[in-house]
């Protein structure tokens, strides 16, 4: 039994054998509507999502499973105090995999340790959110053809950002990467990130520009500044609009630039943008399905 909790976690060559699952899921769907006919999924949301959630129950849907969700903490036995561990026990009982979302660092961890089946991390708080990178490694995979000899542009929040801390990750294993990190120094990305990066033998520049960094950029991740993550609410309103990508900060970008995006946003990418030929932040939530569907299928060991 596999769970996953860290993109880390696959290899490389796991890692395309799920793009080549997903590209045959998009390509012959009617393959896979009854892969998981009588099987269940566990949606456990202690913290609110709606592409994350939806695009896992939409992937068991159309496996031809069934989902049980829990997508309000407030009216779980967690509010009675239950632990993550009793949790993942219980949920063992009923169902044939868990996908969790917590906000705090190490939850799924814990459900992994304790559950007698598989479970996915689905985003702890500010640490690891690798199904979101499954989706960002599928978008760049079908936009840019590959992942060697690329210039990352991460841009926002990188200190909290779970889904910058988990691509730049899964990037930092290919060739010849460079990352641009653009970002306030409130919100620079955490030393232990940086590490992987020297670690990996890959190129990094820290700026407070975009400006600055948008004509070498292959790929730009925009990410929002996450209010959940402030203690302070004065800090957070000061820090909430530091970028703001419109249609004339993209008037020095590469024509083949691809503009990502996690989201939700809020206001970090102007909606002139949407209308741009290399905005992909909606075709990478829709990958993210495909994704999943074939994280599924290999944690449930069907081939």
């Amino acid at each position: 039994m596999r769970h996953l909790i860290d993109i880390l976690e696959l290899s490389v060559e796991e890692l395309d054998s799920l793009i080549a699952t997903a590209m045959d899921i998009i390509n012959n769907p009617e393959k896979y509507a009854h892969k998981c006919d009588g099987k269940k999924l566990a949606t456990l949301f202690f913290e609110p999502s709606t592409r994350t959630r939806l695009s896992f129950e939409a992937a068991m849907y159309e496996l031809g499973g069934n989902v049980l969700t829990m997508a309000d903490a407030g009216s779980s036995s967690a509010a009675k105090g239950e632990s993550v561990a009793d949790t993942a026990k219980m949920i063992s009982c009923y169902a044939d995999i868990i996908a969790m979302r917590h906000p705090k660092e190490g939850a799924p961890l814990v459900a992994a340790n304790n559950a007698s089946i598989p479970v996915i991390n689905a985003g702890d708080g500010g640490h690891h959110h690798p199904t979101q990178t499954l989706a960002d490694l599928l978008t760049i995979y079908r936009e840019k053809g590959g992942f060697n000899d690329l210039t990352i542009g991460l841009c926002g929040d990188l200190k909290f950002g779970r889904t910058v801390h988990s691509l730049i990750s899964a990037m930092s294993r290919y060739k010849n990467i460079k990352f641009v990190l653009i970002s306030p120094d409130e919100l620079r990305v955490p030393d232990y990130v940086i590490n992987k990066i020297v670690d990996s033998g890959h190129k990094f520049v820290q700026l407070q520009s975009l400006e600055e960094a948008m004509p070498q950029i292959d790929i730009l991740y925009m990410t929002r500044v996450q209010r959940e993550r402030f203690f302070n609410e004065e800090e957070y309103l000061r820090l909430k609009d530091s970028y703001i990508l419109d249609i004339d900060k993209l008037k020095t970008a590469k024509s083949d630039l691809v503009i990502m995006h996690p989201l939700p946003r809020v206001n970090e990418i102007s909606v002139a943008v949407d209308n741009d030929s290399r905005a992909c932040y909606f075709t990478q939530a829709l990958n993210g399905k495909y994704m999943r569907m074939a994280l599924i299928l290999k944690l449930l060991g069907i081939e």
